[in-house]
């Protein structure tokens, strides 16, 4: 005889749902994430997870979002401990992210579900921009360029280290080879900026 869930607060079980959805993703990759699938293993009714994601892509985007919370926690703590000299802060940013991209394997694999649906595509990029926000606020004390100019190079580093991560994932370099490559860049790009003015 089956039970019936648990009732829980709705921010306790939305949390519940997401930690299900995690592991969903962790196992069958995004494409086996659906709201379906997601009510099975959590043993609820499809009605609760449509109340709680309304599409799959609203609950690709919940997914993208709580990573990607996440992975800030850990930049901005990491931050807080690292030494106050451009190459510290780059190195800080650079290895969170590829700690990210190999401790939350889940986040690539929602990044790139989320890409394509132009809806999707839109929160995607738009916490793409706050995370270039959250690096160029961290690098502006060790530079002069202009606010608008450090945007737009944070925006071109991380397309960088998007692609590098692509390089980590398929065991093409070692993490340590990759942050180093994109503290090198964050720093020579910085530095040529500031001795070129």
């Amino acid at each position: 005889m089956a039970t019936a869930p648990t009732r829980l607060p709705k921010a306790a079980r939305r949390e519940q749902l997401l930690d299900t959805a995690m592991a969903i993703v962790r196992v069958r990759g995004a494409d086996g994430l659906t709201l379906a699938t997601l009510a099975e293993a959590a043993g609820v009714s499809r009605p609760i997870a449509y109340d709680h994601f309304g599409t799959r892509p609203g609950l690709l985007l919940a997914l993208y979002r709580r990573l990607d919370e996440r992975h800030r926690a850990s930049v901005a703590q990491a931050l807080q401990d690292a030494a106050p000299t451009v190459e510290e802060v780059a190195r800080v940013i650079s290895a969170a992210y590829f700690a990210c991209a190999t401790d939350m394997p889940e986040l690539n694999a929602v990044s790139a579900a989320l890409k394509g649906d132009p809806d999707m595509e839109a929160g995607r990029q738009e916490m793409t921009d706050s995370y270039a926000d959250l690096m160029a606020a961290a690098l502006r004390p060790y530079t002069h360029l202009e606010p608008d100019t450090l945007r737009l190079y944070c925006a071109g580093a991380l397309g960088a280290a998007e692609a590098l991560a692509a390089v980590l994932n398929r065991g093409r370099a070692s993490e340590d080879d990759v942050t180093d490559t994109l503290t090198d860049l964050v720093v020579g790009g910085l530095q040529a900026r500031t001795d070129s003015r």
